[in-house]
């Protein structure tokens, strides 16, 4: 017998491609993934700087980076890809007008189809607080599932020697607060002390992913040039990376089979903080309730990406 899996839910990914790489190992296992139905896939910026793409056009390199990933996969075309803006919010009130944003609030404002959806961020949530801004209705037709954010102090301690705001809050810190502050949009959180959970091992990468083709290939050879540059600045990392985007899946297309939800992994529903102009967080009793993950099932996410990756570079 032939399985067939249908998609249970629509997905429109949102991350800064043309930083770490780990985005790309997510892109590629939501792209093999059949349970979802990917709607879009937007290039999102980064800080000015970023040492990942110091230029100033990091949202159109991370449309390359989509469009080159999509070609790898044989699947160039299959897919809408849509170029972020690549600034963040001027203010609170002014939303960003890209691309991405506008298609977000295209898909959510559909009326024809029943499939709920789901809005991936790894990175900034400029796109996100943007189309928010446009059309608040957005906020009661799609569930955000955000990778980043601080610690909440009552569930985990600061890493050490920890920025003081987390990368992807840091990116757009007006969205952050748009988002965090004024929205009433539904979020799933995997905040900082929780993607770092997603340790792989370089000996993963070179047994498991490396042998993969011409994509396998690029992906290792994407995350041993940061270990090798990180390595000559004086910050060796060790034998893992952090595949901190990877829970974008494991939330979405690995749910369960009955009563479908991210079952295998735990989380509690928390205050959202307050998040003011430095990018400082504010844990109150305040916030709306957001839904905060304390624990990932990474056997699950590792082993789907690896066997997934190898069967479709075959």
């Amino acid at each position: 017998m032939s399985l067939s899996v249908k998609p249970r839910m629509r997905v429109i990914i949102d991350n800064d491609f043309s930083g770490d790489p780990d985005g790309l190992f997510q892109l590629v296992h939501h792209l093999l993934s059949p349970s979802v139905d990917i709607r879009g896939v937007i290039g999102s910026h980064l800080r000015p700087g970023d040492p990942f793409d110091p230029s100033d056009i990091t949202a159109e390199n991370a449309v390359r980076e989509i469009e080159n990933t999509l070609a790898l996969l044989r699947m160039a075309g299959t897919v809408p890809i849509y170029q972020g803006s690549n600034t963040a919010m001027p203010d609170r009130k002014r939303p960003v007008r890209s691309a991405g944003a506008m298609a977000i609030v295209a898909e959510a404002m559909r009326d024809d189809t029943d499939l709920p959806l789901f809005l991936c961020c790894g990175a900034s949530l400029t796109e996100l607080a943007s189309a928010w801004l446009i059309e608040p209705r957005i906020a009661e037709r799609l569930t955000v599932i955000w990778i980043g954010g601080n610690e909440d102090p009552a569930l985990a301690l600061t890493p050490p020697n920890a920025d003081p705001v987390e990368y992807n809050l840091n990116i757009d810190i007006v969205a952050g607060q748009v988002v965090f502050n004024d929205s009433d949009l539904a979020l799933w959180q995997v905040p900082r002390n929780v993607y770092r959970q997603t340790l792989m091992a370089h000996s993963e990468l070179r047994a498991r992913v490396r042998p993969c083709g011409e994509l396998g290939h690029l992906l290792v050879e994407r995350i041993e040039g940061v270990m090798q540059l990180a390595g000559d600045h004086g910050l060796p990392l060790g034998e893992t990376y952090i595949m901190g985007d990877s829970p974008l899946v494991l939330l979405t297309a690995l749910q369960s089979a009955f009563q479908a939800d991210a079952s295998s992994s735990s989380y509690l529903l928390r205050p959202a903080p307050s998040i003011d102009e430095a990018g400082a967080s504010t844990f109150s009793a305040d916030g709306r309730p957001i839904r905060v993950y304390t624990q990932l099932d990474l056997r699950l996410m590792f082993e789907d990406f690896f066997t997934k990756l190898a069967n479709a570079t075959a």
